[in-house]
């Protein structure tokens, strides 16, 4: 480690420290004796809870973008670092693209800065070093012990910035026999057995339409890391996290699919009512839960016979306040036209530098004390890296311009 890098670490702990120790003493709540819940300070506007906290985002593909995503929509400033030239694996994922902007990416990527550097660049790895010195997380994706052998594993950067929250996220954790194995969400779905319980009684094993797996990883470290923040802010240190992959009928109408809960007996006979079958709320096959399960096969032919006589629409008015659960099973098309989904706000449009106005999921919680609006477009490769560069670590031009010269790191030239 350089002379000038060790004094630079010296200052920028120095400032970081004090600065973020004034930022909790600000937005400490009162404490009042015999009393340990939250209070909220009905004079915070719409600050977002993570405001003044900083992500470093070193994973690629699903469950850390994911992860990474959800901390920059409550306020985070995320920092994706990638690859100079290629960039995260999944802009090239596709068709569907926008423009050139793979649809899989732009879903997972937004309210990010990004920032391209070359982590086997030794001056790369630096600008990573320093920027972990400065920041309160680091995400990672990598394969153990990969990033160690850069000098970016957590005892590494832990020495420099003992305060930071450092969370792994792979396929199946830090240490055991296959601890080295590369971990993706198909691989992740049939080890863990959700393949094996998904699909039709008798069928073959079945892969999920959405990367389950990825997505619930990404809600547990996402929720894993705002644990570790609290557990800092109470004994000032910072922690590794280890993050790893590791009843309702469907049937048929005429014209699609609805699928069809009925949690008891009277849910039960209530579905009789509406299909127009009494004769099968009364017949003692069907009389109970327990005995509904052992004649299943003939309930279910029965019940698929009559759901098959008239379209989904139908249906779903005769059910409209029954009390039974009912649904259609929406194309992703018919997703994006509910009309529930698009009072919640789950939809957010924004421009795009490339693809132009682009419309992607949002966040799928609401809080009452601040809004979840404006959110900044995923970024393109590179495009915040002079930026981070310049006004998070304070480099001079001069110093900004060795680096992109020595491609250490890499600025893209459309922003």
């Amino acid at each position: 480690m350089s002379e000038s890098f060790r004094a630079l670490r010296s200052v920028l702990r120095a400032r970081y420290r004090s600065g973020f120790r004034a930022l909790l003493q600000r937005n400490q709540a009162p404490k009042y004796p015999g009393s340990r819940r939250w209070s909220s300070d009905t004079n915070s506007g719409a600050v977002r809870p993570l405001e003044g906290v900083r992500v470093l985002d070193l994973t690629r593909v699903l469950a850390g973008p994911f992860a990474t995503m959800i901390l920059g929509d409550l306020g985070a400033e995320v920092i994706k670092v990638e690859r100079p030239g290629g960039g995260d694996d999944t802009r090239t994922w596709g068709p569907p693209f926008v423009a050139s902007e793979s649809v899989y990416f732009l879903s997972v990527n937004r309210n990010k800065k990004s920032i391209a550097v070359d982590l086997k660049h030794r001056r790369g790895a630096e600008v990573i070093q320093q920027l972990a010195g400065v920041c309160d997380v680091l995400m990672e994706n990598f394969l153990p012990e990969n990033l160690p052998q850069l000098g970016l594993g957590y005892a590494e950067l832990s020495r420099i910035n003992p305060r930071l929250v450092y969370c792994s996220v792979s396929g199946y954790g830090q240490t055991g026999p296959q601890a080295r194995s590369p971990g993706y969400d198909s691989i992740a779905s049939a080890v863990s057995g959700m393949m094996h319980i998904t699909g039709p009684e008798d069928g073959e094993p079945v892969r999920p339409g959405v990367a389950m797996t990825d997505l619930a990883t990404g809600l547990y470290a996402h929720g894993a890391v705002m644990a570790a923040l609290l557990h800092r802010q109470k004994t000032g240190r910072g922690s590794h996290i280890d993050c790893n992959l590791l009843s309702a009928q469907g049937f048929r109408t005429r014209d699609g699919h609805l699928v069809l809960a009925a949690a008891n007996d009277r849910q039960f006979v209530t579905v009789c009512q509406v299909l127009e079958l009494q004769d099968l709320a009364a017949d003692p096959n069907y009389r109970t839960n327990q005995l509904r399960v052992q004649n299943r096969k003939q309930l279910l032919q029965i019940l698929s016979q009559r759901f098959l006589q008239q379209n989904s629409a139908d249906w779903l008015r005769r059910f409209q306040g029954s009390g039974v659960p009912v649904g259609p099973i929406n194309s992703i098309q018919e997703v994006f036209s509910e009309p529930q989904v698009k009072h919640n706000g789950l939809i957010q449009e924004m421009e795009h530098p490339t693809a132009g106005r682009i419309a992607v999921p949002g966040p799928a919680v609401r809080f009452s004390s601040f809004p979840l609006s404006g959110p900044t477009p995923p970024p393109l490769i590179g495009q915040h890296t002079v930026q981070v560069l310049r006004d998070t670590l304070s480099y001079s031009d001069d110093v900004i311009k060795e680096l992109l010269e020595s491609r250490a790191v890499a600025q893209n030239e459309v922003s």
